[in-house]
C-alpha cells in the first residue's frame, strides 16, 4: 500500500505557512508504517517539540491504473475519509532550510491518522465539506471546491509517475488552520455531518 500525499493544495494554507502557491501538485510519500487506524491514540514522539495536525480528505483507490485520464479518474476511487497528516514542523523547517527531503518530518510512524471510510456515492468530489475539531472546537473548515488541484487532476498527475493499486491512499491536502498538538488533546474529524475520525494525543 502506498500513501501519496499532496502538499499546499489550498491557497490559504500555503499562505499561512509563508509558502509559494504551487503551479503543479507537490507530492510526497508516507510508508505504510505511518498508518494509525481505528481511533487509536497518537503518542507524541520524542524527536520533535512541534507536531502539527493537518486535516485532509483521503481517497482510497479501488482500481489499478496508470496514466489515468481526468475524465475517468472518478472510476479509480469509491471511498473517502478524513485523515490527519501529522507533521513534525520543527524538523520540516530544518530540512527545508537545507534543501533536504521531508520524510522524517512527514513519514514517521503513526503520522497518517486514518478515519472510517465511507462511500463516495452521495458526494460531489468538488463540493465536500469537512471539519476538524480540537477539544470540541472547530479548528479547520474546508471544502474541496477550494482545492488548487482537484481529485481528478491529482489522480491523472500522480499516475504518470506511480502505478496506482487497489488500497492505495491519497491525502489530498489541508486547508488553513493547522496548528500544534498537545498531550491530552482530543481530535474529531467530520465529512459533512458524519464523524469519521477520533484521536487522542498521549
Amino acid at each position: 500500500m502506498k500513501i501519496i500525499c499532496i502538499g499546499r493544495n489550498y491557497v490559504d494554507h500555503a499562505k499561512e505557512l509563508n509558502n509559494a502557491v504551487p503551479t503543479k501538485p507537490l507530492v510526497f510519500m508516507k510508508p505504510d508504517t505511518a498508518v494509525l487506524r481505528k481511533g487509536r491514540p497518537f503518542y507524541y514522539p520524542d524527536f520533535s517539540n512541534e507536531i502539527h495536525y493537518e486535516a485532509e480528505v483521503v481517497l482510497k483507490i479501488c482500481k489499478n491504473g496508470r496514466h489515468i485520464e481526468e475524465e475517468f479518474a472518478q472510476n479509480y476511487y469509491n471511498q473517502i475519509t478524513l485523515g490527519l497528516d501529522m507533521t513534525a514542523r520543527d524538523l520540516q523547517s530544518q530540512l527545508k532550510k537545507k534543501g533536504h527531503p521531508w520524510e522524517i518530518a512527514k513519514g514517521f510512524d503513526a503520522s497518517a491518522v486514518i478515519g472510517e471510510f465511507i462511500s463516495m456515492e452521495d458526494f460531489d468530489p468538488k463540493a465536500i465539506n469537512f471539519q476538524l475539531h480540537k477539544n470540541g472546537e472547530a479548528v479547520q473548515n474546508g471544502n474541496t471546491k477550494d482545492l488548487i488541484f482537484p481529485f481528478a487532476h491529482l489522480l491523472a498527475y500522480v499516475s504518470q509517475y506511480f502505478k496506482l493499486h487497489i488500497g492505495d491512499l491519497i491525502f489530498t491536502g489541508t486547508p488553513a488552520g493547522v496548528g500544534p498538538i498537545t498531550i491530552g488533546d482530543q481530535y474529531e474529524g467530520f465529512i459533512g455531518e458524519q464523524s469519521l475520525l477520533k484521536c487522542e494525543i498521549r
